[in-house]
């Protein structure tokens, strides 16, 4: 372990490092910084080709060359000196601005393109498109693991699509369904709430102190400047946002943050149930060797894995939802409280991560467990009131229901008690037949085909 790890403020980077390290690249504020770096690089390669007015001469080779690869791979230094630069001056985006002159500057740059690094920009348009992009960016990761989810239960819902299981509404037994196919409305939901969070739209803005181009236009009135804006926020990747203040309004943050806490409702959900059916002995947990499931009760094999979920989905809830409640919210034309809680994006999709990387490990120890399942519901005799009241509605005889309410409600019945209401029911001798053959194992409906087709 690394010792530093110990002295973490937080488990993201402490207890669950690991787990979340698919993430800190993109997150930290180390990979904040370098997409400030970025787009800073960036912006000076599309003004020299958008407005060579600015530009007494070509940019060298050199500068181009090196222009071009701060924009792609700023490099692990570029981190730790914006950071120097910054202890100086205290100002985050400023250091970036200073680390990219003087990169330019040892380059050969001459004046005049130097003063094209930030030209125009307030600190927001900086920020904006790196966390656009950097969102983008955890996105695909996130994707690819939920990706993950979904074919474990998918696998689950098709090895298991004719396993019948009782059904609990209410916490009462309720119609029979399969184990597969209670997976596979799992995996109907996730598929649905993955689209929603893919189909987010990313937006970008890149228009000056107030959004109205105002330095832009004072310095070069001639210059089509929401024409250059779009095409340079559209090569970032992102779609171009034209009317703000300051800041980009972060609605598409919102909505991006909805849509992702929606999909870990769902998980949320399926833990709870998961763990539940753990309990009933539904599933069985494979015990790991070595490991240890009380303190002082040495039979335990504990669900932790769906409880550590459940407990890093709600945290990353609370944070997402606070995201989506109050980033759209700014003072006039911006206040600063964006800043601070934009910084907190990182340790939110790390607990979603965090969450979804249990789920797997979770679902990697359990099995049905058959004979446990098959034990509660022959039992359950008097879940068919279901489908004898039905038939009667079907047959035209009247008050099926209220016949088979006061047969079975509260009541306990077995199987020879219904075969012996069923003979006295007004029906065809055939139809009695069958309906007396009838158990609640084989009373499954489309169950197994629908898990089949998911």
């Amino acid at each position: 372990m690394d010792p530093a790890s110990l002295s973490a403020l937080s488990p993201v980077d402490g207890r669950y490092r690991k787990a979340a390290d698919p993430l800190r690249e993109i997150l930290s504020e180390a990979g904040l910084i370098q997409e400030r770096v970025r787009i800073e690089a960036a912006w000076v390669l599309s003004l020299t080709a958008e407005v060579p007015a600015l530009l007494p001469q070509p940019l060298s080779d050199t500068v181009r060359q090196l222009c071009a690869r701060l924009a792609v791979e700023p490099g692990d230094e570029a981190a730790p000196a914006v950071k120097s630069i910054e202890s100086r001056i205290n100002h985050d985006v400023k250091a970036v601005e200073y680390f990219v002159r003087e990169k330019l500057q040892t380059a050969g740059a001459p004046p005049a393109v130097l003063e094209l690094v930030h030209f125009g920009c307030t600190s927001e348009d900086i920020n904006n498109l790196a966390y656009a992009r950097m969102l983008r960016a955890a996105r695909t990761v996130l994707l690819a693991e939920l990706d993950k989810v979904v074919e474990k239960l998918r696998g689950f819902a098709h090895e298991h699509a004719a396993l019948p299981m009782l059904s609990r509404t209410h916490g009462q037994t309720a119609s029979p369904t399969t184990l597969g196919k209670e997976f596979a409305n799992v995996v109907a939901r996730l598929r649905r709430a993955h689209a929603r969070f893919e189909r987010v739209e990313i937006l970008g803005k890149w228009n000056g102190a107030v959004g109205n181009y105002n330095a832009h236009v004072a310095a070069l009135p001639a210059v089509d400047w929401p024409a250059v804006s779009r095409r340079f926020v559209e090569s970032q990747g992102l779609a171009w946002n034209e009317y703000t203040t300051q800041i980009e309004p972060h609605d598409w943050i919102g909505e991006y943050c909805d849509a992702l806490a929606a999909v870990n409702t769902i998980l949320v959900d399926f833990a709870r149930d998961t763990w539940g059916y753990v309990s009933l002995g539904y599933l069985r947990q494979r015990a790991v060797a070595g490991e240890v499931g009380s303190s002082t009760m040495p039979h335990k094999v504990n669900p932790i894995d769906f409880e550590n979920a459940e407990g890093n989905l709600g945290l990353a809830n609370a944070l997402l939802h606070h995201f989506a409640a109050k980033l759209p919210i700014s003072r006039w034309q911006r206040d600063l409280t964006d800043s601070t809680v934009l910084r907190n994006v990182g340790p939110a999709l790390a607990h979603v991560l965090i969450a979804w990387t249990s789920l797997q490990k979770g679902l990697g120890k359990i099995a049905a467990d058959p004979k446990a399942i098959a034990a509660d519901i022959d039992r359950a005799v008097e879940v068919l009131g279901e489908a004898l009241q039905t038939a009667l509605r079907a047959a035209g005889v009247p008050n099926g229901y209220e016949l088979l309410k006061d047969f079975t409600r509260g009541t306990a019945v077995d199987a020879a008690g219904f075969a012996k209401f069923i003979e006295n029911l007004p029906l065809p001798p055939a139809e009695r037949t069958r309906l007396k053959a009838l158990a609640p194992a084989q009373y499954l409906g489309l169950a197994t085909r629908m898990a089949r087709a998911i």
